[in-house]
């Protein structure tokens, strides 16, 4: 997105192959060529910057292992996630409860497995989703405590100079659901 606005201030072409530097490492800089533009840095420094600011396979390889053996041995610590609910999204740790407007069709006592997670992580690491985590990979599980009106809301409409005034009230449904866990299957 940057580059598009980039390219339209400076009036240089962008191609597919400037956002794919940005999605793949170590492109080298000969496979590069773009007309020189006043004001910009060559393509080849660009390059050569983002080269440098990508982890290397070898980091990477170890930051896997090491967050591998802490889910393994249980040392992760307080896991949290963000999940999607009724088209909501809710930052959650085990023992949260919330709250969920509208109808939605499970009952009280109910033990339920959220599958739309975006995120998840622990003290060291984090699962992000592209857009969702894949599925089996973090479980999330539930219990629906409660279902129930929200509080009194006031609908008030009023035309100014026209003797026009309407009053309503509504009550919506909410379901309250407490985490029982959260648990990454690597």
């Amino acid at each position: 997105m940057m580059l598009n606005r980039l390219s339209s201030l400076f009036r240089v072409p962008c191609t597919n192959l400037i956002t794919n530097v940005l999605r793949t490492a170590a492109i080298p800089a000969s496979r590069l060529q773009f007309p020189a533009v006043a004001g910009l840095p060559p393509a080849s420094s660009l390059l050569s910057r983002l080269n440098s600011s990508l982890v290397s396979s070898q980091q990477s390889g170890a930051a896997l292992e090491d967050v591998n053996k802490q889910v393994q041995s249980g040392t992760e610590g307080r896991l949290f996630a963000v999940v999607q609910l009724c088209g909501k999204q809710f930052k959650i740790t085990s023992g949260d409860v919330i709250i969920v407007e509208g109808y939605w069709p499970p009952t009280n006592g109910d033990q339920i497995r959220l599958d739309k997670v975006l995120l998840a992580g622990g003290k060291d690491f984090s699962l992000i989703g592209r857009p969702l985590v894949p599925q089996g990979l973090v479980e999330v599980r539930a219990t629906i405590i409660e279902k129930s009106l929200s509080h009194t809301k006031t609908h008030f409409r009023k035309k100014r100079r026209k003797q026009y005034m309407r009053i309503n009230f509504f009550r919506t449904q909410q379901t309250m659901i407490r985490i029982n866990s959260i648990e990454v299957c690597l």
